[in-house]
């Protein structure tokens, strides 16, 4: 085991998934620390900000003492390297999952190659639980208390009612 190795997991988590706590909950047991770099993701519209992710994060993964979670812009590379981590944790749920971040891995590989990509397949409960998928639940009422924490779950409803789309 790699204890001593420092482990970036990135993402939006927008919102944070049980299948994104159980990604991080194999990976602490393989590494010394896991940082879970929330990602401000230009290229996506969050229905959460940065900040709220974060904190999301920080609530769903309190139980993990080598865990912390930090929110980042730019590239992931510039992240990855400047905490030192050896390696990047990638959650793969399927085939399609697996073609880009296989593409992702490779690209990554170039722009430091000092740094191994690990890919970790949540349980299978969790492997079709997507953000996506429960964002969507969410705003159109449904109940999305099977697919993320009761932190979350809060938070999820208190953001639609904000956004008056209860």
């Amino acid at each position: 085991m790699a204890y001593d190795v420092i482990a970036v997991y990135p993402g939006t988590f927008d919102p944070m998934t049980l299948g994104h706590e159980d990604v991080v909950r194999r990976a602490v047991q393989l590494f010394g620390t896991v940082i879970v770099a929330v990602a401000a993701g230009h290229h996506k519209k969050a229905l959460f900000t940065l900040q709220e992710r974060v904190d999301m994060a920080r609530d769903a993964l309190s139980a993990f003492p080598q865990v912390t979670v930090e929110g980042f812009q730019g590239l992931v590379r510039d992240f990855v390297v400047a905490r030192g981590a050896k390696a990047m944790v990638r959650g793969v749920r399927a085939v399609t999952d697996f073609d880009y971040e296989f593409q992702l891995a490779g690209m990554n590989r170039h722009l430091m190659p000092e740094v191994e990509t690990v890919f970790m397949t949540p349980s299978d409960r969790y492997q079709f639980i997507s953000s996506t998928f429960v964002r969507e639940i969410a705003i159109l009422g449904g109940e999305v208390d099977k697919f993320v924490s009761d932190t979350v779950q809060h938070r999820l409803v208190e953001k639609v009612r904000s956004l008056g789309r209860e």
